[in-house]
């Protein structure tokens, strides 16, 4: 496991934010992806999409 978070373009499907936590956790990242969808479309909402895209620029690229 890497000691700290980074987004992963080179893996990503949109932003990298998933991949990139995927990487870091060492999980797979289409359970990952998974999840995201699932808390966005059942539990968070727009806060989610907010939360992904603030993660996305805040975030360092590896």
């Amino acid at each position: 496991m890497n000691s700290g978070y980074a987004l992963d373009r080179s893996n990503g499907k949109v932003l990298g934010v998933c991949a990139g936590l995927a990487r870091t956790t060492g999980w797979d990242p289409l359970v990952i992806r998974i999840g995201v969808v699932l808390a966005t479309l059942f539990a968070l909402g727009p806060l989610a999409i907010v939360a992904y895209v603030l993660i996305a620029w805040l975030a360092n690229d590896r």
